[in-house]
């Protein structure tokens, strides 16, 4: 019996997946779009590190954009410009199949990674962070993890912890040991992969494989899956089953977002439009300074599935709508008083929550003159 990781096998798997994935989007289709990617796979962790290695990339492009002598990329307006830039380019994600793929495959991996040893694939992806800038990583980048993301999100803003990343890498692994129990178990999280192509949880850690054998057991099974896999239409791709919230972890950050809150709501604590406009009002946050165009049509790709998922209780026709009726509305003022009547209280937001936060902000930069 060996105890070692069967990387030919992971390697192999998720090659077999991505094509069967790809075969059945692209027989009619030449372009894969950033909404599309969200929803190709039933495996949410999957579709959403595929979009944080395009995210990556454009980090990429932008840095060797920068990196030209020639221009002041500090200046306040390119910044404003590219910040702008970005946000469009989000909504106009086009990539053809032998560019997905091989992010396919590499997707596939690491949600394989992350399922059976999250605690060494997190104290990775730290080592990928800016030196001295491990927190502000987190906070970018936290919306892209779904499986075992518990070992991080206490992290974020969490005083105590030296900018270092061997101090981030100890607290991972002290949160595993804390946790343990209540972190969702391997064959859960990968039993999303079996529906397109089955997973051998047991071949891959190395159980019960003999010497000599590997390859030829290998060969069989994926004959055997390629064989007899049915890959669902996308339509019954989708599903995004998420980690339900620990509020003892939350009120362990030492520091909260902004309080929003005040008591003059007839039906409760509702956000007042003064006190948004005057925390807002101080800030220098980029891109504050306006949107250009309707609100419904400037969100990023990110921005509308977390507004999607943690705001609207997953219905993104309910979100469209509410970005419409704000853009009809002539004042910030209006906009507040028609979240609050509308959202606020109908969906039980939790307005000191991080998401409506940045959700006003939107809102916000509609009006802001």
């Amino acid at each position: 019996m060996s105890a070692q990781i069967n990387g030919n096998y992971l390697e192999k798997y998720a090659t077999s997946y991505a094509e069967l994935v790809c075969d059945q989007f692209f027989s009619t289709r030449q372009f894969i779009t950033g909404q599309e990617i969200i929803q190709l796979t039933p495996s949410a962790q999957v579709n959403f590190f595929i979009i944080k290695r395009l995210f990556e990339l454009w980090q990429e492009e932008l840095g060797k954009l920068k990196s030209s002598p020639y221009f002041d990329y500090r200046d306040i307006a390119v910044h404003e410009a590219l910040t702008q830039f970005m946000n469009v380019l989000s909504r106009r994600i086009k990539v053809e199949r032998r560019h997905l793929e091989g992010m396919l495959q590499d997707a596939v991996q690491e949600a394989i990674r992350v399922a059976t040893d999250p605690v060494s694939f997190y104290q990775l992806e730290l080592e990928k962070a800016p030196a001295g800038k491990i927190n502000e990583y987190l906070k970018e980048n936290k919306k892209y993890f779904k499986w075992n993301e518990k070992l991080i999100t206490p992290l974020i803003d969490k005083a105590g912890i030296v900018q270092e990343l061997e101090s981030y890498q100890q607290a991972i692994a002290s949160n595993f040991q804390s946790l343990g129990g209540s972190l969702d178990a391997p064959k859960e999280l990968l039993a999303t992969l079996n529906a397109t192509l089955l997973f051998d949880l047991e071949l891959y850690l190395g159980i019960e494989v003999e010497a000599g054998t590997e390859i030829e057991e290998q060969e069989e099974v994926f004959e055997e899956q390629e064989t007899s896999a049915v890959v669902e239409s996308n339509d019954d791709f989708y599903e995004a089953p998420e980690p339900e919230i620990d509020e003892s972890e939350e009120e362990e950050v030492v520091t909260p977002p902004v309080e929003l809150v005040v008591s003059n709501v007839p039906s409760g604590k509702g956000l007042d439009a003064a006190h948004l406009k005057a925390v807002f009002a101080t800030e220098t946050y980029k891109g504050m300074k306006g949107i250009l165009g309707e609100l419904a049509e400037s969100l990023a790709l990110n921005q509308r599935f977390m507004f999607t998922k943690e705001l609207f209780d997953g219905n993104a026709d309910l979100l469209r709508h509410a970005l419409k009726s704000v853009d009809e509305l002539a004042t910030f003022e209006e906009a507040v008083e028609l979240i609050n009547s509308r959202f606020v209280f109908e969906l039980g937001w939790d307005i000191e929550s991080e998401e409506v936060r940045e959700f006003m902000q939107q809102v916000y930069r509609k009006f802001v003159r």
